[in-house]
């Protein structure tokens, strides 16, 4: 698994670029390489005393994970990205340099490789075009070859699975990496393929964690898996670790890609166990107090809290700092009980918490429905100061004036008022009316 701009993962050094996978970013990459398991010479500016040599073996990188060391017989100049040809059984591969020089050193005493060793093999040459040539044309292969494999292996009822294919360097050998849950009898597929593809064929059977650092993907974080980027140590994890970080024992979500338990539960697991060592153990913790006896609950290791209930009250969790815990236990030893444990509680202030993200209101939907309500109010106020004959029941959603003041001189009122003054009662020297007048 390479980084986001390769298609493969090939390698993306200065003089991978032209290789086929190469992401062309002459050897910028965003992920710090896009091989996997990258590393940085620190000891690569550093010059060497006088009268010493260069280190004479390199670290030589091959397709995905598989890297080795090979010895420098020929004194060549080799620098980190070089493409050279080594020794291989039989006939020769191609490979990209990884590390050259004093760093090399340390990294055959990380992996326990003696320096005078027999089984190191050497360096030839560095690559020519036809070698490349030859190389990518053997990397073409891979992907239809594995396929094939796999229909082989249907067709003889094998209970396995042939997860990638690796071709040497000259065509002449390709390594097939598989899974399986049993031992699998593999000597007539051996003979099948050997005749399908014309090549020696080598079996590897790796793990199911292995396979999932080859073939690479995204995890439920939504990173690059961690064992197809920078993990090689593949340690067994168990349910106790997810355990002790207090996790919830469901097989889908601490399941990883591989269909084991994931990885990165061991990472902070040391944290979690030295933390633990200041709590007290849970199985044995039993409080006595004149109430009744207490049982553990849970433990909030961030919060360094434990939970107890009464025997009599198991739903009422009662949250109890570790070290008045420590302070029950001791009375308890010396054969003395509390009245209660909510004695020993503490009272939590609960502080407002500042809202960073919406501190003057700019989030809010409706923050200009209340300026505008604000502005109607000033504007009613204004008008009231200027104009005190303004009724009072002047709606402030319109700014409209039910009753308008009789500015002039008109005795009948003005037209808003007439139905208004109709139903007033007439006075009582009001005249009655008159009828028709007889001639």
């Amino acid at each position: 698994m390479g980084c986001s701009g390769c298609s493969t993962s090939r390698g993306c050094s200065t003089t991978s670029k032209n290789l086929p996978g190469g992401c062309k970013n002459n050897g910028s990459c965003g992920t710090g390489g896009c091989n996997k398991l990258s590393v940085f010479d620190w000891l690569a500016n550093m010059e060497l005393p006088n009268g010493q040599s260069q280190f004479d073996i390199v670290e030589i990188r091959f397709k995905n994970s598989r890297k080795e060391f090979f010895k420098n017989v020929n004194n060549l100049q080799l620098n980190v990205g070089d493409v050279v040809a080594v020794e291989a059984s039989p006939g020769h591969d191609i490979g990209t340099v990884s590390i050259a020089g004093e760093l090399v050193k340390l990294q055959m005493k990380k992996h326990n490789v003696n320096f005078d060793s027999v089984e190191i093999k050497k360096v030839y040459r560095k690559a020519k075009q036809t070698d490349i040539d030859k190389w990518q044309e053997a990397q073409k292969l891979e992907y239809n070859t594995m396929h094939r494999a796999r229909t082989i292996a249907v067709k003889l009822g094998l209970q396995m699975k042939i997860s990638d294919v690796e071709y040497q360097g000259d065509k002449t050998k390709a390594i097939f990496y598989y899974t399986a849950d049993e031992r699998v009898d593999f000597r007539e597929l051996i003979k099948v393929m050997a005749d399908e593809f014309k090549i020696r064929v080598e079996m590897r059977q790796i793990g199911a964690r292995q396979e999932a650092s080859r073939l690479g993907g995204i995890g439920s974080c939504g990173r690059e898996l961690c064992c197809s980027t920078w993990l090689t140590d593949f340690r067994s994890v168990g349910t106790s670790a997810a355990r002790y970080q207090q996790l919830s024992l469901n097989p889908l979500k601490l399941a990883g890609q591989c269909g084991k338990l994931k990885c990165c539960l061991n990472f902070e697991l040391d944290s979690y166990l030295d933390a633990l060592h200041d709590f007290p153990e849970v199985n044995n913790v039993k409080l006595e107090t004149e109430k009744g006896r207490a049982f553990h609950q849970k433990t909030d290791i961030f919060r360094r809290t434990m939970f107890f209930s009464y025997t009599s009250e198991p739903d009422n969790f009662i949250a109890l700092p570790v070290d008045r815990v420590k302070e029950i236990i001791d009375l308890n030893s010396k054969g003395e009980k509390p009245a209660d444990l909510t004695v020993y509680t503490e009272r939590k202030i609960v502080e407002k918490k500042l809202d960073y993200e919406n501190v003057v209101g700019q989030d809010d939907v409706t923050r200009f429905d209340k300026k505008k309500k604000q502005n109607n109010k000033n504007k009613n106020r204004n008008n009231k100061k200027r104009n005190p004959n303004v009724s009072a029941n002047t709606n402030p959603n319109t700014n409209q004036q039910q009753a308008k003041p009789n500015n002039n001189n008109n005795p009948r009122g003005n037209n808003n008022n007439r139905g208004r003054n109709n139903n007033r009662p007439k006075p009582n020297n009001a005249k009655p009316p008159q009828g028709p007048k007889n001639d």
